[in-house]
């Protein structure tokens, strides 16, 4: 039976960074649900756009080039989406470069902790010539595969979360830095699920609206991860500071519960953006 999904997803991951299906496999599976699009939105790489676009024209659907940079305001891990950027404009390209770089850094630091009481080794992580963006998850991946545990969010709850021993903090972009760049490069800035149940709390009212005097276009309110609770200041600020609210799975593949299109952004908004961007198509 056809699915009655509608609308775009705008927060979806591939292999090429923490996702576990290639872009052409997320548009089909888009596509069969029955979506009007999808941005993909891999971690600090743009590099399955190609392939991506490629399937969303043969599919018949729309593709929205996007990317999650990694990026912090204060202590708080702070992920930034950003939609139609021209990588070639500005900085963005040797920001994201430096962000993988230290991301590939703190993952081999992070085998080397957990190879003291773990069989596991940086090769077993990473495969010569791999160029994805890698993160805990690909540690967490090997030791599911290595029978250690079931799942990557069991991993993530019992030995890969900030107050562990193996873990080890890495660089990020200030938010408000990452916002300008964006700018820059021609595209527009949303905060990313900012009221994630995995968090101590919701994104301050403090930081959103001085994230929203940096710039910031849009807010990822619809968010299977966010929580109801947390969102009613949140939903206040983003009314009167006139940004825009939209909605997304966070969609990985097996590496998340998060089903592709569970939440969705309107027809509406996507023409917004495409006639804000610098990459319309």
């Amino acid at each position: 039976m056809a699915s009655s999904l509608s609308g775009y997803d705008l927060h979806t991951h591939s292999i090429h960074s923490d996702g576990t299906t290639t872009p052409g496999e997320i548009v089909r599976e888009a596509a069969a649900l029955g979506l009007a699009g999808i941005a993909l939105t891999d971690h600090d790489t743009v590099t399955g756009w190609p392939e991506a676009r490629a399937a969303a024209a043969e599919a018949g659907i729309a593709f929205l080039p996007g990317v999650e940079i990694t990026t912090r305001y204060g202590h708080r891990s702070t992920h930034l989406l950003a939609y139609g950027v021209d990588v070639s404009r500005g900085r963005l390209a040797d920001e994201l470069r430096a962000v993988r770089e230290a991301r590939h850094s703190r993952a081999r630091e992070m085998v080397a902790r957990l190879a003291a009481d773990y069989d596991i080794a940086w090769e077993t992580v990473v495969a010569e010539g791999d160029d994805r963006t890698v993160g805990r998850p690909h540690i967490a991946d090997a030791l599911v595969t290595a029978g250690y545990y079931a799942d990557r969010s069991t991993v993530f709850a019992e030995i890969l979360h900030p107050r562990s021993p193996y873990y080890v903090p890495t660089y990020a972009t200030d938010t408000a830095e990452a916002i300008e760049l964006v700018r820059d490069a021609g595209g527009v800035a949303v905060l990313a699920h900012p009221a994630a149940a995995r968090q101590s709390g919701p994104v301050t009212d403090a930081a959103l609206e001085d994230l929203a005097d940096a710039g910031l276009w849009g807010v990822e309110l619809e968010h299977p991860e966010n929580r109801d609770d947390w969102l009613t200041g949140l939903r206040a600020i983003v009314r009167r500071r006139g940004l825009v609210v939209t909605g997304a799975s966070d969609f990985h593949g097996a590496g998340k519960p998060n089903r592709l299109g569970e939440r969705t952004t309107d027809a509406a908004t996507v023409a917004r953006i495409r006639e804000c961007v610098a990459i319309p198509e």
